[in-house]
């Protein structure tokens, strides 16, 4: 985009304060927001982060047992908590500074919590780590006394889920450790309990078999899946980034519909969705694109808010986009035991319907308060823009063609992918600068094959320093996932020895009175309150593993079969939308600092936008054909649908339901609705996304019914258009 004219210089910038803030939230949640000022310190941070990733790309080339290979993985993570988050959010000194002080008035060190690291974190670090490190140390020993702990055994997995939750409220928030503590004490509290969750308690030594020594808690399943396939993805996506392909999905995104009504919010939406597909991360997503989508959003006419709702929006949603999906893909194929490519198979056409209803919700938007479009002068061409970057797609088309068509497992092909990744990170400099020499030379300003030669080692040496940082930045993006799913798995344990799920089921059973439809809605309240304040990763472990059997055990006794991973998308839909869920949606807190808004306002306002979301789950629970599923097998698989034209219409058709919906919401279609415009839109969208409530009575077949439905939703459209035509210029139709 430097050879086209930039429209960063004709749009008011956020403040660096503003930008200040929102970044300080991605670390705070990310990355951690400690940089010490002494060069051993920092050196120690990148010596492991370096580590760490070059442990992660040999084990995936050299497999090792997977328990070890998972106690490696949280000792990475762990000490890297505690060495780049500090005990506080807020800039402070710490407390023992701060006890002092108290005793003698004039005591200072000068030096802050985010300035260096204080021995104590050090201790601590090193201890968390050991306790980690302690599986494989005694691996052998443990495996022949599983199920008797010695009292060594005891006491290291104590040491490691004390360290472990204050390395999650450090680093996620209170919200995942006290969810963990609570779960904990359920363990030891049983027969103190009111009799619907009574159970008869278990011993600590117990706990500590199942939550330290065995795959049901710390070092289970959730750990398992960030060890082997999380931290590659979040690798390849750091890659990507570091090469420059996030500020090109952007100028894609406006090069093409930056001139269309409402089109820098479209654009937002746009370069979300590509670069949700490999970001884990809402809250980054919203910082990386907001950073240049909402100015231009308020500089055409949308209030500060809806700027940042929108921006907020399409960064939760690209949590649901395939292949990545926030890493809950690979946690939910190994959980429910299915191929990570039917996983992702059955996600795509909900996640695609969900971001073209949104572009669809912004249009609509833009047309209610009609807003201005901006010049195409102040846009990059989309031809040159797209072809400038043509190579960043090389590496995800490696992606899917492994991934999809040669059905390689999701290690081999996101090894395959990095390798792309780190060949381009290595040609694509020398060759600009080659390009840039050969302009030079025409123009007689080089002449001296020694300056060339100079310029092309510079080149290459930038290749190698974006490799370097790639690396430190992916393991770093990854310390809160591997403490947020080692956290996850006390919850898992917890649940698993006392057999939580079946008296959960009991409780949700009794408060819906057996209505399925009543159970759905509480599971789903019950998923977005659970899910506020956690990662995604957490998020979807918590839902996984308390409210998605509820789904499947209780649509059983109703005579329903839900396929499991319809029960399981369904929760980690509602436990997404937490996200931007007042009044911890923290992704509303980062777009309203660089939107200059009202976190809260910003965040019920993405919420609104997001509605057509929380109705997708009721749909492809009781209508799985959207999931591309047309039944399930007496084994309990399901039968996938094969035909592609009768997937393109059912996608044809739930685009158009989502279309009535957004319309309906928005209260405009061609025109504004009239609330009896608005009951019918909203009829269309029952009818299109469940025809039998019309077809089975009247004997209909259901493709007849929905045809009828896509042709009054035709209709309405054309009859409002004629009527804005009427209203807006006074000439007929």
């Amino acid at each position: 985009m430097s050879t086209e004219k930039e429209v960063d210089a004709k749009v008011e910038q956020p403040s660096a304060q503003d930008l200040k803030n929102a970044e300080d939230i991605v670390a705070m949640v990310e990355s951690g927001p400690r940089e010490p000022q002494s060069r051993y310190a920092r050196a120690a941070i990148i010596l492991l982060c370096l580590s760490w990733s070059a442990f992660q790309l040999y084990i995936a080339y050299q497999p090792i047992d997977t328990v070890i290979a998972r106690a490696w993985h949280l000792g990475f993570a762990i000490i890297l908590v505690y060495l780049v988050y500090p005990a506080h959010k807020e800039n402070v000194t710490s407390l023992w500074v701060r006890g002092m002080r108290k005793i003698w008035p004039s005591f200072s060190t000068g030096r802050s919590n985010r300035d260096y690291i204080p021995i104590i974190d050090i201790v601590l670090g090193v201890v968390a780590a050991a306790s980690s490190l302690y599986i494989w140390y005694d691996y052998e020993g443990i495996i022949m006394r599983q199920g008797l702990p010695t009292d060594l055994d005891v006491y290291m997995g104590v040491i490691l889920i004390v360290l472990l939750l204050e390395a999650a409220r450090r680093s996620l928030g209170p919200a995942l450790p006290i969810l963990a503590m609570i779960f904990l004490a359920y363990c030891f509290a049983g027969p103190y309990m009111p009799d619907l969750l009574r159970h008869r308690g278990i011993p600590l030594d117990f706990v500590i078999n199942d939550m330290f020594m065995s795959t049901t808690g710390i070092f289970g399943v959730p750990l398992g899946v960030s060890a082997s396939f999380v931290f590659l993805f979040v690798l390849f996506g750091s890659f990507l980034d570091k090469a420059g392909a996030g500020k090109y999905f952007i100028d894609v995104a406006f090069a093409g519909l930056g001139d269309k009504r409402g089109g820098p919010a479209k654009a937002a939406v746009l370069a979300s969705g590509m670069n949700g597909m490999v970001s884990g991360s809402s809250i980054a997503n919203t910082v990386t694109t907001g950073t240049f989508t909402i100015p231009l959003m308020k500089r055409v006419g949308l209030p500060a808010h809806k700027a940042g709702a929108v921006e907020v929006a399409a960064s939760t949603n690209g949590q649901l986009m395939p292949p990545i999906m926030g890493a809950a893909a690979f946690i939910m194929a190994e959980i429910i035991g299915m191929p990570y490519q039917d996983v992702i198979r059955a996600a795509l056409i909900p996640a695609v319907i969900s971001y073209i209803a949104l572009i669809y919700v912004v249009h609509l938007e833009a047309m209610k308060l009609n807003l201005k479009v901006l010049s195409k002068d102040d846009l990059p061409k989309l031809g040159k823009t797209f072809l400038r970057g043509i190579h960043y797609l090389v590496p995800l088309l490696v992606l899917i063609f492994f991934l999809i068509v040669l059905r390689r497992s999701a290690i081999a092909s996101c090894l395959m992918a990095i390798q792309a990744m780190v060949v381009i990170m290595l040609v694509q400099r020398p060759i600009i600068a080659w390009l840039g020499i050969g302009a030079q030379r025409r123009a007689g300003n080089i002449g001296d094959d020694a300056n060339v030669a100079a310029i092309m080692k510079a080149a290459f040496m930038d290749g190698l320093v974006d490799i370097y940082e790639g690396l430190v930045a992916g393991a770093r993006n990854m310390i809160s996932v591997g403490a947020a799913t080692a956290t996850a798995g006390i919850i898992v344990g917890a649940v698993t020895i006392t057999g939580l799920v079946g008296k959960f089921v009991t409780v949700i059973d009794a408060l819906s009175m057996g209505n399925v439809y009543l159970m759905l809605l509480l599971t789903a309240v019950t998923s977005m309150i659970l899910g506020m304040g956690l990662p995604t990763t957490a998020n979807y472990i918590l839902m996984a593993t308390l409210t998605a059997p509820v789904i499947v055990q209780l649509g059983g006794d109703a005579g329903l079969i839900f396929p499991l991973i319809a029960a399981h998308l369904f929760v980690f839909y509602f436990g997404i939308l937490a996200d931007d869920t007042p009044p911890v949606g923290l992704a509303a807190y980062a777009a309203a600092a660089i939107s200059r808004s009202d976190p809260i306002k910003t965040g019920i306002q993405g919420f609104t936008y997001d509605m057509r979301t929380a109705i997708l789950p009721f749909v492809f629970i009781l209508n799985t054909e959207l999931l591309m599923i047309s039944g399930v097998a007496e084994n309990g698989a399901p039968i996938w649908i094969d035909n592609w034209f009768k997937i393109g219409w059912i996608f044809l058709i739930s685009l158009l339901a989502m279309f009535a919906f957004a319309a309906a919401m928005q209260g405009f279609f061609a025109d504004h609705c009239v609330w009896l415009e608005r009951g019918f839109l909203l009829l269309l969208c029952l009818i299109l996304f469940r025809p039998s409530l019309v077809g089975d009575p009247a004997g209909l077949a259901r493709e007849v019914v929905q045809a009828i439905g896509a042709a009054l939703f035709i209709g309405l459209y054309l009859l409002q258009k004629r009527r804005y035509k009427q209203r807006t210029t006074g000439a007929p139709a």
